[in-house]
C-alpha cells in the first residue's frame, strides 16, 4: 500500500491522477449513497406521486440529487486533503470551493422546489441572487480573447454590468437547460456526465486544470447516480439535482482561464451542450408563440418528441446519448486534443452505427405489428409486439 504522504507527492504532481482519483471517488460514494437516500425517501414520504401528464405508475422519490451533491463533494474534499489541489494556484484554489458553494445553493432551491412545489418565478429569482453572489466572488465571465481581431495579450475586458449580465445568463441558462432535460429515465444524468468527460478532455488541452478536477468529480456523481437513474429508475434526481449539474457545468466552463475566457473555451461547451441548449431556446420560443409562459408544461421537448415518432424509452436516451458525445468528440476537435481526429472517427461510427442499428430495429417492430393485426389470433406475434426491444416501460417524469 502506498503511504499517505507518498500518494500526496503522486496527486500534487498530477493532473490526470488527480481528475482520476477525483472521479473514482465521486462515482464511488454516490452509488453507494443513493440507495440509502432512496430507502429514507420512501419512509418519509419525499415521493413524485403519479398524474396524467407523467408516465411512471408509482411513487418514486425525488432525492436523487442529494447523492451526487455528497459523492461531488467529498470527492472534492478527499482530494484536497490528499494535497491534490497542491497543482493550483491559491486564486485557483479559491474559484473551486466557490463553484461548491455556489452548486450548493443551485441545489437547495431545487430541493425546496422538490420538497414544496415552488413557482417558476421565485425559483428563477433564486438562480439570478445565487449567479450574482458566485460573479462577485471571482467566477465570471470577465474578459474574452478574440485573436482574430485583437492583437495578442489584449483581450477585451467587460465592463461590469455587462460582465455581470453575461455571467447570469450564462449560469442560469445552462442550468435551466439541463433542468428541462431532465424528462426521461438516465437523460440528464448521462448527457451531463458525458459532457462532463469531454470538458474534462477539453480543460486539461487548454492547460485549464481546476475546470479539470471539478469536471471529472463531476461525471463520476453523474455515472455512479445512472447505476441507480437507468431505465427504469429507482430513484429521481428532482430539481436539486438537475439544478446541481447544470450550475456546475456552466460554471466549469469559466473557472478554468487565469487571464481570460477565449472564444474557444467559451464556444466547446456551447458546442458540447448545444443539444440541451438549442432543445431549450425551440420549447421558449414554441411557448412564447402560442402566448403561452415559457415555464408552461407542454410535451415538445425533443426526448417527447422521438417518443412520439415511435422510438421506446431507453432508444430516445441512448439516441440522445450518442448524439452528445458525438458533440464532445467535435469539441475535442476544436480544442486540438492529442488524437482528436481518431475520437471524432470513432464517435462518428458509434452514432451512425447506433442510428442505423435501432432504425431496423424499428423497422422490424412496424413490420411484426402489421404481422399481428393481418393475423391478430397468433399468440407469438402477440408476445413479441408486447415487448418491442425488451424495454421497461418509458418512465417520463419531467
Amino acid at each position: 500500500m502506498v503511504p499517505s504522504t507518498e500518494f500526496s507527492v503522486i496527486l500534487a504532481s498530477s493532473p490526470l491522477a488527480v481528475a482520476v482519483a477525483s472521479f473514482a471517488l465521486a462515482a464511488g460514494i454516490t452509488t453507494v449513497i443513493v440507495p440509502r437516500i432512496r430507502a429514507l425517501g420512501l419512509r418519509y414520504g419525499f415521493t413524485d406521486q403519479p398524474d396524467p401528464r407523467k408516465q411512471h405508475s408509482t411513487p418514486m422519490v425525488r432525492l436523487g440529487g442529494v447523492g451526487m451533491v455528497l459523492g461531488f463533494s467529498f470527492a472534492l474534499a478527499v482530494t484536497w486533503v490528499l494535497g491534490g489541489f497542491g497543482l493550483l494556484a491559491p486564486d485557483r484554489d479559491q474559484l473551486i470551493w466557490t463553484t461548491l458553494a455556489g452548486s450548493l445553493c443551485f441545489f437547495i432551491i431545487g430541493l425546496a422546489d422538490d420538497l414544496f412545489a415552488l413557482s417558476p418565478w421565485p425559483r428563477l429569482a433564486g438562480q439570478v441572487a445565487v449567479a450574482v453572489v458566485v460573479w462577485s466572488q471571482g467566477v465570471r465571465i470577465g474578459a474574452i480573447d478574440f485573436p482574430w481581431l485583437m492583437e495578442a495579450g489584449s483581450p477585451l475586458v467587460l465592463p461590469e454590468p455587462l460582465s455581470l449580465m453575461a455571467t447570469v445568463i450564462w449560469l442560469v441558462g445552462i442550468t435551466n437547460a439541463i433542468n428541462w432535460l431532465d424528462g426521461l429515465d438516465g437523460l440528464a444524468a448521462g448527457v451531463a456526465g458525458i459532457a462532463a468527460v469531454g470538458l474534462v478532455s477539453v480543460s486539461f488541452s487548454l492547460h485549464q486544470v481546476a475546470a479539470g478536477f471539478l469536471a471529472a468529480a463531476l461525471a463520476g456523481c453523474c455515472f455512479g447516480f445512472l447505476r441507480h437513474n437507468f431505465n427504469p429508475a429507482r430513484i429521481f434526481m428532482g430539481d436539486g439535482g438537475s439544478y446541481f449539474l447544470g450550475f456546475t457545468l456552466a460554471a466549469i466552463s469559466i473557472v478554468g482561464p487565469a487571464k481570460g475566457l477565449t472564444t474557444v473555451s467559451l464556444l466547446l461547451p456551447l458546442l458540447i451542450l448545444s443539444l440541451p441548449l438549442a432543445d431549450m431556446s425551440a420549447v421558449i420560443m414554441g411557448r412564447l408563440r402560442e402566448g403561452r409562459s415559457p415555464f408552461y408544461p407542454d410535451r415538445r421537448h425533443l426526448h417527447h418528441r422521438l417518443l412520439r415518432a415511435g422510438f421506446s424509452h431507453r432508444r430516445t436516451v441512448l439516441l440522445i446519448y450518442v448524439f452528445t458525445q458525438w458533440l464532445a468528440a467535435l469539441a475535442m476537435v476544436v480544442a486540438n486534443v492529442e488524437l482528436r481526429f481518431l475520437w471524432l472517427a470513432l464517435a462518428t461510427a458509434i452514432l451512425v452505427g447506433t442510428v442505423v442499428v435501432l432504425r431496423r430495429r424499428q423497422q422490424v417492430e412496424l413490420e411484426e405489428r402489421r404481422q399481428l393485426a393481418a393475423h391478430p389470433s397468433d399468440p407469438a406475434a402477440s408476445e413479441t409486439v408486447a415487448h418491442p426491444g425488451g424495454c421497461a416501460a418509458p418512465q417520463s417524469h419531467e
